[in-house]
C-alpha cells in the first residue's frame, strides 16, 4: 500500500498496535481541533485520520472474525476452529 508509506510528508507508519492506532487517531482530532494547523496541515492529518480508522475498522472486522470462529466442542468446552482469512476488501465499499 504505497498509500500509507513514504509520500514525503513525513508521516510515521500506521501502528502496529490497535490502541496504538486510536491513540494516534485521539492526537489527530486534539490537534485539529486546537485550529493551530494551516489547512494545508489540517487536511494533511485529515488524510492519516481517514487511513487509521479504515485500519482499526480492518482489525475490527479482523478481531470479528476470529471471535466467530469460536464454537462450542463435542465435549462442551470451545474450541478455535482455523479460518482462511477473506481477500483484502477496497476500503471504498464502506
Amino acid at each position: 500500500m504505497a498509500e500509507q508509506q513514504g509520500q514525503g510528508n513525513d508521516e510515521p507508519p500506521a501502528p502496529a498496535d490497535f490502541a496504538a492506532t486510536v491513540e494516534r487517531l485521539e492526537q489527530l482530532v486534539e490537534r485539529l481541533e486546537s485550529g493551530e494547523l494551516s489547512l494545508e496541515g489540517s487536511l494533511a492529518a485529515f488524510e492519516q485520520g481517514v487511513r487509521l480508522t479504515r485500519d482499526a475498522q480492518r482489525r475490527l472486522d479482523e478481531a470479528e472474525l476470529r471471535v466467530r470462529t469460536l464454537t462450542e466442542g463435542e465435549a462442551g468446552g470451545v474450541d478455535l476452529q482455523p479460518f482462511d482469512a477473506p481477500a483484502a476488501e477496497d476500503d471504498g465499499e464502506r
